[in-house]
């Protein structure tokens, strides 16, 4: 098997050749550069090429239709993806709809046990938006942080260093850099 068999692409055309530098015209030749002599290369015929346009045009176009093929498929696949997903969410709060209609159902019965339902059922919520990945947060006696926190009032509090979170008044969901909310907080000013 020779070279130029082995090197055939898997369709059996033999590989593009790189383009060679064209070989310096006569003007080269009368400024002095005429020393060099151009390598000898194939010239191909103009039927040679038209069938490499053809081919590189071919492949072009099946490109392109590749690409609009695949765009249209996104968007047929996009809203069933949008629907599948707002239905893996809602059947997550499903459970915590359900424990509000038991609590509500019991509502005259004991008032201690509505109240610690109520609170399991907030639990439960809470665990729903972690395990989307926000987390809640209401941390107190941290350093305030403007990506975490948003300042609602500013207590005199001569125990905490300034800039401090003395009171959470609304807790807040996410991680930094990927929020529902900040959290509302209080943070203690500097002396005077």
């Amino acid at each position: 098997m020779s070279d130029q068999e082995q090197a055939r692409s898997p369709e059996g055309r033999p590989p593009l050749e790189p383009a060679q530098p064209a070989a310096p015209g006569p003007e080269a030749h009368e400024a002095g550069e005429g020393a060099r002599t151009p390598e000898k290369t194939r010239q191909e015929s103009p039927d040679e090429q038209a069938a490499r346009i053809a081919e590189l045009e071919d492949k072009w176009r099946r490109a392109l239709a590749d690409l609009d093929n695949l765009r249209k498929r996104y968007a047929r696949e996009l809203p069933r993806e949008l629907e599948a997903e707002r239905a893996r969410v809602a059947s997550a709060w499903l459970p915590v709809v359900d424990n509000l209609d038991l609590a509500l159902e019991h509502a005259d019965s004991d008032s201690g046990a509505i109240v610690s339902g109520v609170k399991a059922v907030r639990d439960q919520a809470v665990e729903v938006l972690r395990s989307f990945g926000y987390p809640r947060y209401e941390e107190t006696g941290v350093p305030f942080h403007p990506e975490q926190h948003e300042v609602v009032s500013v207590a005199d509090d001569p125990d905490t260093a300034p800039g401090t979170v003395v009171q959470v008044l609304r807790p807040g969901y996410g991680e930094p850099g990927r929020q529902l909310r900040p959290a509302a907080v209080a943070v203690s000013r500097k002396q005077e």
